[in-house]
Formats: C-alpha cells, structure tokens, sequence
C-alpha cells in the first residue's frame, strides 16, 4: 500500500499557496484493506475512504471508461493493480495531475511542473472530453489563476469547442453548472470564467440568457469593478443582470427557473433587471413620495439587505456604463429605508384604523418622515 498526496494540494504547494483541501490516492490497496486498517467507507459511487484520525478522504486508484453522456456517463474499475499514472491520467488538467509521496519526491508524469511554469491550463489527455463539466472547470481555474498569468492552452481550447459542436455540454446538469458557477463568482477573476465560456461557445448552449446579457450589456466590467471594491458573492452576481432589450422578463425568469438558481439569487436576478432604472435614476430632487413608492415596489421592507445588494450592483453598472451613481446618495438612500422600517404600526393601530387602511396610513406616516428626513440634508 502506498499513498501519495494527489491533485490542488500538490498543484498549491508548488505555487507557494495555501493548501486548503488535501485529497490522497492509495496505491495497492483493497477496500478490505483499507478497513482493517481503520478508515471508514464513505464513497457511493468507487472506493473512497475517511481517515480515522484526521477525517481526509483517501480514494483508491482507479480508472474510468466512458459509457454515456455528461459527467455521470463512466464506469469505474479499481483494483490493487492499477498504478499511480493510470490514476493520474483520467484527471483533468496536468497542474491538478500531479502526486507527491511521503518523502516529498514529486510525481509528474504529464508536464504539470512546466505547465505551473509556463502558466498554463492545459488537458491531460483526450479523455478531458469526455466529461463536460471540465469545460466549466477549466473557465473556472482560469478565473481563479488569470491574476497570476495563467491561460488556456489553444489546443485546449479547441477541443473544448469540439466538445460543444458534437453537444456534449448539452448534457450538463443545470444544478452543476450552478455550482461552478457560484464558486467561479468568488474567484479573483470571475469575469475570466464567462469570457472562456463565450469563447467556446459553451455559454451559448448552456446559459443563452447570460450569454445576450454578456454581449449586450456591461455586465463583465461592472463584475470585473465590484471585485476591485471587495463587494460579496450576491453583489457580484447581480452585476451580471442589468435591464437589457434582448432579454427579457419573461426569458430572465425562464433562465433562472432552468438553471435552478436558490430562490433568493433569483427574486435578486429579477429585481436588478426590473428596477435598475429607477434605482440610477435617483436624484437629489427625487420626493419622499416616490423613494416610499420604490421601496414598496421592490419589497425593500421586507428584504433590506437584498434592496442593499441591488443597490450596490446598480453603482457598478452605472459607472460602467457612463451613467453616475454618488456614493453619498446611496448612503442617503439607505437611511431613508432604514427610517421607514423604524416607524411601528402600533400608533396607528391605536387611532383606530383596520384593514387596508392600516398600509396605508403608514405609508402616509413613511412619506412624512422621509420627507422631514431629507429636508434636513
């Protein structure tokens, strides 16, 4: 039994990165084997195993065979006689096909080390077509590595749009295209991730809808903007949904149904591209009357921190877009919310008002405090 330090870990070590996650192949080994000697079982689908003591994942050394469509489409085959380089080869990318051994002597039998150097993301084998889903990994360790030089290479490239001519990324799951494309978005470089895609044509196929926001719109400066400006993950991908004529309302919420965004990433998708507009067009004149009306239309009572994230997002479309946005009105506009949320129902409730009366009278009782407010400033 052998057992080597496989994959990211080895690739960051030699970059001089954190190791955050450490994955290890074990060569030589049965599953019997493996439990006699205190690992537990924990893979459905092949061999893989949790140490006893620090509960990190050991996988036996295997091997795959196509034998259908998408990334559920191979046949696994393990045994005691498959060696490292076997399991090494059906991996994805020669920087993440490398091992390291206990001594620490480093094993890398496809260029992985002058890849490293050469800054480049290049497939290890042919066989990188047959899973679709590397096609969505690659953008995204190229999101993740831009910042330090690294590229495609252009053979890689190509045989990524081979793969979406003969329709294999037809059959990605749209749960994991969501997936990598929520971690591509906290990657230093997420705008990378959705510039490979459209190259490859996958974007087209996969998220149409993001693709004509992309081509038509601001959307990657103001994403490539928000990540200079440390803004969050709900920041971010609310860049990618501005107001556009080639998308509309109906198609946008058919694409967020599809790609079965969590609920709160969708109301949010939906609320950027509807209420955007009204959102820049802000001004220092704008009324009580109308700031209480927008908050309604856009449940911003409700859901505060998610009007605040529409909000953010709207800054960085603006200024991309030769539109302008003062940091000081948002800021205003935010205590303004926060003001109307203050007042309480109670007093109005002990006038005697019941029913649709009660909405309303507190909406009179918002537009006058928002009123005293900004007559103040």
């Amino acid at each position: 039994m052998k057992i080597y330090l496989v994959g990211g870990a080895v690739r960051d070590r030699l970059l001089g990165l954190e190791v955050k996650d450490r994955d290890w192949v074990v060569v030589g080994a049965t599953p019997e084997a493996m439990i006699a000697n205190g690992y537990r079982p924990v893979g459905k689908d092949f061999p893989v195993f949790l140490h006893p003591e620090t509960h990190e994942e050991y996988a036996l050394a295997r091997t795959e065979r196509k034998s259908g469509h998408g990334y559920r489409g191979f046949v696994f085959y393990t045994s005691p006689e498959i060696s490292l380089e076997e399991d090494l080869i059906r991996r994805d990318l020669t920087i993440n096909a490398m091992a390291q051994d206990k001594e620490g002597n480093i094993f890398d039998p496809f260029g992985g080390q002058k890849d490293l150097e050469n800054h480049t993301l290049r497939h290890v084998s042919s066989a990188f077509s047959e899973d679709p889903l590397r096609v969505l990994r690659l953008a995204r360790f190229a999101a993740r590595f831009h910042h330090a030089g690294f590229s495609a290479a252009n053979e890689t490239m190509e045989l990524m749009k081979q793969m979406v001519k003969i329709g294999e990324v037809n059959h990605l799951l749209s749960e994991r295209v969501w997936q990598e494309t929520a971690r591509a978005l906290m990657e230093p470089s997420p705008e990378i991730y959705f510039k490979i895609l459209m190259t490859c044509e996958a974007l087209q196929i996969i998220m149409p809808a993001w693709s004509r926001l992309i081509s038509d719109t601001y959307t990657l400066p103001a994403l490539k903007h928000a990540v200079i400006h440390k803004e969050g993950y709900h920041v971010r991908f609310a860049c990618l949904f501005p107001p556009s004529e080639s998308v509309s309302t109906k198609q946008l919420k058919v694409f967020c149904r599809d790609i079965t965004f969590p609920t709160e990433m969708a109301e949010l998708a939906l609320l950027i591209n509807e209420h955007m507009l009204a959102l820049i067009s802000i001004q220092k004149n704008t009324t009580a009357t109308e700031l209480v009306g927008l908050f309604q239309k856009t449940d911003a009572y409700r859901k505060p921190d998610r009007f605040k994230n529409a909000l953010a997002s709207s800054y960085h479309l603006a200024l991309v877009s030769g539109e302008y946005m003062q940091e000081r009105r948002i800021k205003k506009l935010l205590q303004c919310l926060y003001l109307c949320r203050s007042i309480s129902s109670k007093p109005i409730l002990a006038q005697g008002y019941k029913g649709k009366d009660i909405g309303k009278q507190l909406q009179v009782e918002r537009v006058k405090q928002v009123s005293d407010f900004l007559s103040q400033q």
